[in-house]
């Protein structure tokens, strides 16, 4: 960063006044909490981050270093619950993302399911990938799908699944048109989220080690048995 560009020291200085201001508030906010979920700790604490997080940067660009301190990001936390006490009904929304990984096994999967349904009429749809992801999610559950994802040639990617709750259930077809928009965070029970992020920290005790013999073994076993892993349509079937 250039001179002209860098933040005066007056400036780290104000910054670091405000993380001092922030600090205050939100002790103050917790030592006067009405709940676990006080909306007030909840603003304090934003206000805190922020001061932080300007702080942080102006630190670093005048001289070039940083702080100790790292906040929560809004991934990592819910804000206060402020649903009904008792839920009449609850919303389950769930999102599942896929790589085609091997899209020569999806097709030849889409391809035996439409080779076994004697009533399809459609003798192209099996032949391009959407074409083949079309049958595919037609003819299996979501969740079988997430279970056997890599005979159907997938690799699986983030997930996450947000139970929100509801004074009173929503009338059929209310939400149908944008079924994931207006969900209001404050009314989320729980969240369960999945992610290889999550484990970026952690050894892999299994991963291959290229000159060790056993698992080169294990790789041509694999490619032997790469036809035996599509199992008969006929057991999962709906």
């Amino acid at each position: 960063m250039s001179d002209a560009a860098q933040p005066t020291a007056a400036e780290v200085r104000a910054a670091a006044e405000a993380v001092k201001t922030a600090l205050d508030r939100h002790l103050a906010a917790v030592e006067r909490r009405s709940g676990e979920d006080d909306p007030a700790v909840y603003e304090a604490f934003n206000q805190l981050a922020a001061a932080a997080e300007v702080y942080d940067e102006l630190l670093y660009d005048r001289y070039d270093e940083v702080t100790p301190f790292e906040i929560p990001g809004a991934e990592d936390t819910l804000p206060p619950y402020t649903g009904p006490e008792e839920p009449n009904a609850l919303s389950v929304l769930i999102r599942r993302d896929y790589a085609v990984a091997e899209p020569q096994r999806l097709l030849a999967q889409a391809q035996r399911i439409e080779a076994a349904d004697e009533d399809s009429t459609d003798t192209e749809g099996a032949s391009t990938v959407h074409g083949a992801l079309g049958i595919l999610f037609g003819e299996f559950e979501p969740d079988e799908i997430a279970s056997r994802h890599k005979e159907f040639g997938l690799e699986e990617g983030d997930s996450t699944l947000w139970v929100a709750a509801a004074e009173e259930p929503a009338d059929p077809g209310e939400w149908l048109e944008a079924p994931f928009e207006n969900v209001d965070p404050q009314s989320v029970v729980c969240r369960f989220d999945v992610s290889a992020v999550f484990d970026e920290d952690e050894p892999d005790d299994d991963e291959d080690d290229p000159d060790d013999p056993e698992d080169l073994e294990d790789d041509l076993d694999l490619d032997e048995d790469e036809e035996e892993d599509l199992e008969p349509l006929d057991a999962d079937r709906r």
